[in-house]
């Protein structure tokens, strides 16, 4: 198996560790950590985390996917901080998927958000083991002794003692309550805050790096999938022996199409199994497959839905957040004080370098029993493939091991594991090890889409200051994904954008219609908020030039003084942590406004089709500001020229890795604002390859990013999520400022932007 090195068992993990070692695991709700001796019996609680071996070897379990952020290297960073280890001397093991690790959905920008904490008191009850094992040795006072430097040093004599000569009898001591821990100040990190190198850096370059696509085991098949064009659909008919006539391919099976909400069971379709990839594509193109069913979205046209939700959006209809009376407000307004628009926010698809891919090996008794499963898989969410795959199987959870390779890419799309399973169906039927790979005409024509969203919003501008404010959207719930008919926005998704609107307006009501879902929805990298935060910042650039104000200082204000706004009987889910600890800080926005508008030198003069455009919102907990300048050809194309990009995330632990993703959130607005457009006819999705969804190269990107990260002590907040929602309307706002054409519907390449 040449994919990535993953944690090995209770057992193989002891016996890697060598003569000597002292692992460690962590259990939520319950004591922090367990040590286990050499030789001890291996009935204690997982969710391992940490062991060193008697050589002083410090093992590290990641239990996060690698998909570019540097997690696999971020999250250990932590432990080594608080270990005191050498990062030398620390080697990294990936876990698999396992309900004891606590999530291991790798999106939301929750990773170090959710576990910061949490590796901290792993590294601190590792090192305050072996300072009282060497205190002991020594026949001195605990609080003398200091893990550092992969040592346990003791502070009068000078005495050291490294950490794997003090494994055996750390494990035999009793393990420190939580609350008893003492956690090193931030000015003793070495780590944390640093520029570390991500570990698989090395291997990525050289081509050495095991991803999802180079799983391999002896006597495997390899799979491709005719899956329905329009959602629902079964096979009518097709030509099994065509395809069985192509060299190299072996089998053709029939899956299930799915009964009820999609979630993540198999689409259905026709599998083509062949000794490579290439002949079951062949094999698959000689089905010739005709289709039937679907007549529930067979119907389903983009255009004509752009108007219904439009209509939605309008009505409105749930009211999720009334501050004060917007509507007699509104209604009382005389014409020229109402400033109304209507945005618009296409399908679009996450369209990953890596396409899903997933290897399964299903193993079964005599009669035919499932006796065990094990997975290879591109994934982010390891334990919901473990949980789907079981459910598919009728096997009970612990039957299944789910193991991560590295992602090449993700956005979203690789928590959804429909491709695992169908890996594990196709193993169980031919009782042989299946690699299941989609097509990049696969992945675009049957994703699980970003919805498209429809917003209206209507103000009254008295003085030039908003006195009210209407905002109203509509758009296909991803409940619909896994609720039958499910069809009006969550509070989750209206609080990305909309409900958490952070501007001091006294009479604010935030609404959502209802909009029924064709085809498979998905969260996307930054979820609703990508719509919603277009619109929401587009209609204040809209305001400011409707009150003959300048953009950024219009921002400014509205935002009022400084302040955790309020949200007081609004259901918000924050992201899933409180407002106590994670307020919506005005004063945190008015900052990173202030240094974006600062380092873009907001406010010099440009020539006619360049422009400035400035937008800022707080997402996943974290803050993130764009100014973005462009250049308007006469004759309407589009040139990103620079972008300026501050971020505040609290406390930061890899700032290179940070810094990486801002560019890389450019670059992906960059793809959401001049391009991306998921066009459906008759239920069938339009594009099947990058031609007809470009995602941003080179030249279409920024030419510079420029990023600053804010130094703060606050609590980790979001990032990868964080940075890419103000990109799209920074940009229209540019465009605007450029050309005076204001863009309210995405992308950009659907307008005539030229001009004279």
């Amino acid at each position: 198996m040449g994919a990535v090195k993953t944690a090995v068992s209770r057992r193989g993990l002891l016996g890697a560790a060598g003569a000597g070692a002292l692992l460690l695991a962590l259990r939520p709700g319950s004591r922090a950590l367990a040590a286990v001796a050499p030789g001890a019996a291996l009935d204690f609680e997982p969710d391992l985390f940490v062991s060193i071996a008697g050589d002083g070897t410090v093992t590290i379990v990641t239990h996060r996917s690698e998909m570019g952020t540097g997690i696999r290297t971020s999250m250990p960073m932590i432990v080594a901080d608080e270990l005191g280890a050498d990062w030398d001397r620390v080697t990294i093991e990936q876990a698999p998927g396992d309900a004891r690790y606590g999530s291991q959905n790798t999106d939301g920008s929750r990773s170090v958000r959710y576990f910061f904490d949490r590796m901290r008191v792993a590294g601190a009850t590792a090192r305050t083991l072996l300072e009282e094992a060497a205190a002991r040795r020594w026949g001195v006072d605990p609080a003398e002794c200091e893990g550092r430097e992969h040592a346990v040093v003791h502070g009068p004599s000078g005495r050291r003692l490294g950490f794997g000569e003090l494994v055996a009898e750390a494990a035999e001591l009793p393990v420190p309550a939580p609350e008893s821990l003492r956690f090193r100040p931030a000015s003793e990190y070495r780590y944390v805050g640093k520029h570390v190198s991500i570990t698989d850096l090395d291997d990525i370059v050289t081509g050495r790096a095991g991803f999802g696509i180079d799983a391999r085991l002896d006597g495997q098949l390899f799979a491709v999938i005719a899956h329905p064009p329009v959602l629902g659909q079964r096979p009518a008919r097709y030509d099994a022996e065509a395809a069985l006539g192509v060299p190299g391919v072996e089998e053709v099976l029939e899956l299930a199409t799915f009964d009820g909400a999609p979630g993540f069971q198999p689409l259905g379709g026709v599998a083509v199994l062949a000794t490579n990839t290439w002949a079951a594509i062949r094999g698959r193109e000689a089905l010739a497959v005709e289709w039937e069913g679907g007549e529930a979205h067979a119907g389903y046209d983009s255009g004509t839905y752009e108007a219904e939700l439009g209509a939605s959006a309008r009505v409105g209809g749930k009211v999720w957040r009334d501050d004060g009376d917007a509507a007699a407000v509104l209604e009382a307004a005389p014409a020229e004080e109402l400033v109304e628009a209507e945005y618009h926010v296409p399908l679009l698809a996450h369209a990953p370098m890596e396409p899903p891919c997933a290897l399964a090996d299903v193993r079964q008794g005599p009669d035919g029993e499932v006796t065990g499963v094990r997975a290879w898989a591109a994934t982010q969410n390891p334990q919901a493939a473990q949980q789907t795959v079981a459910g598919v199987l009728g096997v009970p959870l612990d039957v299944v091991r789910v193991d991560v390779t590295l992602l090449g890419g993700g956005f979203g799309r690789k928590s959804k594991p429909d491709y695992v399973a169908e890996a594990a169906l196709l193993s169980r039927e031919l009782g042989r090890p299946v690699h299941v790979t989609w097509t990049r005409e696969d992945d675009l024509r049957h994703d699980y889409f970003h919805a498209v969203g429809s917003m209206h919003l209507r103000a009254r501008l008295e003085e030039g200051r908003v006195t009210a404010l209407r905002a109203s959207s509509a758009f296909p719930t991803i409940s619909s994904t896994f609720v039958p008919g499910a069809d009006l926005g969550s509070a989750g998704e209206m609080g990305m954008g909309f409900t958490d609107m952070p501007y001091a307006i006294p009479n604010l009501r935030v609404e959502s219609g209802r909009a029924k879902a064709h085809v498979r929805i998905g969260w996307m990298r930054s979820v609703a908020n990508i719509y919603h935060v277009f619109a929401g910042c587009s209609f204040v650039d809209e305001l400011a030039h409707r009150a003959e104000r300048d953009p950024y200082e219009f921002l400014m204000e509205l935002y009022g003084e400084d302040r955790e706004v309020p949200l007081e009987g609004v259901e918000y889910s924050n992201y899933g942590q409180s407002l106590r600890e994670h307020p919506i800080s005005t004063a945190r926005l008015k900052h990173v406004t202030r240094r974006a508008a600062e380092l873009a030198g907001w406010g010099r003069e440009l020539p006619r089709g360049r422009g400035l455009g400035i937008a800022c919102y707080r997402s996943f907990n974290g803050y993130a500001a764009n100014v973005v300048e462009v250049e308007v050809s006469r004759a309407g194309e589009v040139t990103i020229e620079r972008a300026w990009v501050v971020i505040d995330a609290g406390t930061i632990v890899n700032p290179d890795r940070v810094r990486s993703q801002m560019e890389g959130s450019a670059v992906f607005g960059a793809s959401v604002a001049l391009h991306g457009e998921v066009k459906v006819r008759g239920g069938v999705v339009e594009p099947s390859n990058f031609d007809g969804y470009p995602v941003a190269r080179m030249a279409d990107g920024p030419k510079q990013v420029v990023v600053e990260i804010v130094e703060s002590d606050a609590l980790p907040g979001g990032v990868g999520e964080t940075g890419t929602p103000p990109f799209a309307p920074a940009v229209a706002n540019a465009v605007f400022a450029a050309t005076g054409k204001r863009v309210r519907r995405l992308p950009l390449a659907a307008h005539d932007l030229s001009w004279s």
